[in-house]
Parts: C-alpha cells; structure tokens; sequence
C-alpha cells in the first residue's frame, strides 16, 4: 500500500471581496460578494513509502493546502485521500500518532519556555514510554547539536536553533510521515545546511515517508530525487527531478575561458551572454545546438578552458511558472473575446 495516495482532490475556499467606501460598508451589511478560490483542483498523485518527495509550486499554488489536507486540518471540498492507510480528514488517533506536519512560520513549542519542558508534554501527549522517550531526546539532540540548548528558553534561542527544536519535537514519537512546509525558510546557510544533513540521514536510517516543500532548491536537490510541481491547484509535472531540466529546459550554460585578457567582442552571436568576467564568459545556448557552437568557437579561438553545464533548477522551475501565467493570460483574453462577440 502507498504511504500517501491523493485522487482527484479539491478544496475550494470563497473569499469575501470588500469593495472601497462607506456605502459599499453599509451594503455589504445585507449582501456580500465572494470570489471562488480554488487552491487545490483536481490534484492527483501516489508516494510509496519510504520516499522523500519535493512538493513545489509557487506561492498561492495550492502546496501548504494540500499539506493540510494531508493532516486532517482541513475538509476538503470533493476527492480522496489516504495516507497510512487512513483518511486523513476523519482524525482518528491511530493517525495521529504516526505522522508529524512542520510548518517553517508556525510554532509548536511554548514560547517563554525551555524545549525540554515543551517535548515532555509531547512524551505525555503520545505516551511515549520513558525510558524510550529518553533514548529518542539523546539521539535527536546530538544529531541536531542542541543537547546543550534544551534547558533555554524558545524565545532566546536562534531561528537555525528553534527550528532544530522543531524537528526534535516532530520526531520524539517516530512518525511514520513526515509533511515538512518550509522548513528552513529564513535560516541562513550554515543552519540550512545542518538541518539538510539530518533530514537525509534521518530519512535514510529510518525509511519515514517525507513529503517536502520548499522555495529553496538547495533542499530540494540535496534531499529527493523526485518532484511534484503543482501551480493554480494543478499538478505540472511528477517525475525525476533530472526530467525537470531536460523536459522544461531549452538551453544550457557553456562556460569559456579565452587564451588572454579579453573576451571577444562579437561573441554574443554564438548566444546570450549571462556573465562576463574577461578572460572568462558564460553563454547561454540551445542545448541541441552545443556541439556546433563548440565546434565553431573552438576553430576561431584559442580557448583555455570550456565547461558545460545544466541551468539552475529555480530558474528552470520559474521560467515553467511564467509560461504557465503567459499561457493562461492568453486563455482568458480568447474567452473574453469570445463572450463578447
């Protein structure tokens, strides 16, 4: 069985639209105007377990919805879910006690307290035996390098800190699934990088079901191999991430570095110049057209070094996401100007 298995999933929400001015106030006392928000439309997916899988879209796209979803915090409108085996929505506590959803901007830890006294109420909350409990603390600690940190106020704490006080308390009841929304949103490298770290080894050892979302695609490409994009409720494209570059990307980045001190002048014609540092540029090129470009530059120049190299994957995945916008634009004008003829 799955671990998570969406099908056809809707969620539809109705925002109430305030027009400007005191009449507009007074009307809206007898009648209101609601504009239909479909976060998620239709989305449809399977996750086995075990796997670690990248859960992308821009902001707006229905991915912390879905996550919610996921978790029981919310109804949705039509469609089916299970995950472990349950409907996630009925809440019954032998799923409660198996999965773990971390929310980068939300808090599950008592602010003018220490951790510690926050991860006994979850010992208490998910009767972890004590003995257990301990054994869990001491590992999760040590690997997140807070044991000295535990004893110390949230609210003193750093945001890298508290958000490895975070994971130590999603973790203390050995979820089965874990559902992890921005889970080092605002935290600078060093702190990004150790809770990378721990996440891979985490999921690695323990074969937990992590589902991912992230803005940041150093996550992304550090920690799964595949990726679900969802954009305006819909899914975009699930599969390897490899496929991303090679479905969605037309060019790839050749890297020159010329015998001398300059870069020639006319070497914009062999593609778009992303970086000059002479004697070094960075060209952007179509990719089924590599070995001819190399071919011509090699016969007219004497070139020290040259490199090849995929696109960046967030300037991949965003130039989808505006072709998706252009697309859609597109769409509305045809149905405008067909509604009015």
């Amino acid at each position: 069985m799955p671990a998570i298995e969406v099908r056809d999933l809707q969620k539809t929400y109705y925002v109430y639209r305030k027009r400007e001015g005191l009449l507009a106030s007074v009307k809206g006392l007898f009648h209101r105007d609601y504009k239909e928000v479909r976060a998620v439309d239709g989305v449809s997916f399977t996750i086995e377990t075990g796997e670690m899988v990248a859960f992308l879209g821009p902001n707006g796209a229905g991915k912390t919805t879905t996550l919610k979803l996921l978790s029981g915090l919310v109804f949705p409108t039509a469609g089916e879910a299970t995950a472990l085996g349950h409907v996630p929505w009925k809440r019954e506590n032998s799923y409660r006690r198996r999965f773990s959803l971390v929310m980068g901007q939300k808090n599950q830890l008592w602010w003018d307290l220490p951790a510690q006294e926050s991860f006994r109420l979850h010992k208490e909350i998910y009767r972890i035996d004590a003995n257990e409990f301990d054994r869990r603390l001491d590992e999760l600690t040590s690997l997140l390098e807070v044991r000295q940190l535990i004893g110390q106020p949230v609210r003193e704490l750093s945001l890298g800190e508290r958000m490895r006080m975070e994971l130590i308390a999603a973790l203390l009841h050995s979820p089965d699934l874990l559902l992890l929304d921005e889970p080092t949103i605002g935290l600078d490298v060093v702190s990004q990088r150790r809770v990378q770290e721990f996440l891979k080894h985490y999921q690695a050892e323990r074969k937990i079901t992590v589902l991912l979302t992230s803005h940041y695609m150093k996550d992304v490409e550090a920690l799964c191999e595949r990726a679900i994009i969802i954009n305006e409720g819909k899914i975009k494209h699930d599969g390897p991430l490899d496929d991303l570059v090679d479905r969605f990307s037309r060019h790839k980045i050749m890297d020159l570095q010329f015998d001398g001190v300059s870069v020639p002048e006319d070497i914009s014609q062999y593609g778009r110049v992303i970086e000059s540092r002479p004697p070094r540029v960075k060209l952007e090129v179509p990719r089924n057209q590599i070995p001819e470009i190399l071919s011509a530059l090699l016969s007219r120049y004497n070139i020290e070094d040259v490199g090849v190299q995929e696109r960046p994957l967030e300037e991949v995945i965003a130039e989808m996401f505006e072709a998706d916008k252009s697309e859609n634009a597109a769409t509305a004008v045809e149905v405008t100007a067909g509604e009015s003829r």
